[in-house]
């Protein structure tokens, strides 16, 4: 079964003036759309990996022939990244975390703007393309921490609760080189809601530590 590009669950331009529109269309039809159609051409020859979702696949990559294992790593891992960071944003987003994220992130690095910071700062210190992320571990804690390219979390034994894209692509149009002002604004467009549904998921396989027992 062919994986498939998901559709975008708003308009180019509804994040605007955070993300601009011909940024949006890019980053989604051509920068997206291609992961999807290579990671389908890499399992073309191997019919039993088809029916794989991405997130196995690149959680266990030394279970992919090695021969598109790479392939694999490389547009899985940009597919599912993708995926989950549309959700992550929407229109009129944004403003101070509520819910049960709210009560994670106080509890793990004191405050929301102290977190802000660090994330933003990490980020900003990711050498060339990749990604920002709060990762939660498999003894429950969550961390900030940074990827290369289009790995995953995933891939590392960790759970993506949420992530910023810091490739070129999914801001140059608009800010040009200045990473650090498009990490600021990205803020304004964050789907808490959505972040907190990622957010149950991890917790209802890690709820014994995150609740400090």
């Amino acid at each position: 079964m062919a994986h498939e590009l998901p559709a975008l669950p708003y308009d180019y331009s509804a994040l605007e003036p955070t993300i601009d529109a011909q940024t949006m269309k890019l980053h989604h039809d051509m920068h997206h759309g291609a992961y999807v159609k290579n990671l389908n051409a890499a399992l073309e020859k191997y019919p039993n990996l088809q029916s794989k979702s991405a997130e196995d696949l690149i959680r266990d990559l030394n279970a992919v022939p090695e021969d598109i294992r790479a392939a694999v790593r490389n547009n899985g891992g940009g597919h599912v990244n993708h995926t989950m960071f549309w959700k992550i944003m929407k229109p009129k987003g944004g403003g101070d975390p509520n819910g049960p994220i709210a009560e994670v992130i106080k509890k793990t690095f004191g405050n929301f703007k102290d977190f802000q910071t660090k994330f933003n700062e990490a980020g900003v210190k990711q050498f060339g393309s990749g990604w920002v992320w709060l990762a939660g571990k498999p003894s429950g804690e969550l961390q900030i921490i940074t990827t290369p390219n289009q790995d995953s979390p995933l891939s590392q034994g960790l759970f993506p609760i949420f992530g910023n894209d810091v490739w070129e692509h999914a801001y140059y149009l608009k800010y040009n080189n200045r990473r650090p002002e498009y990490l600021a604004a990205w803020w304004n467009v964050v789907n808490w809601d959505e972040v907190n549904q990622r957010l149950k998921t991890f917790q209802s396989h890690h709820e014994p530590a995150l609740a400090g027992r």
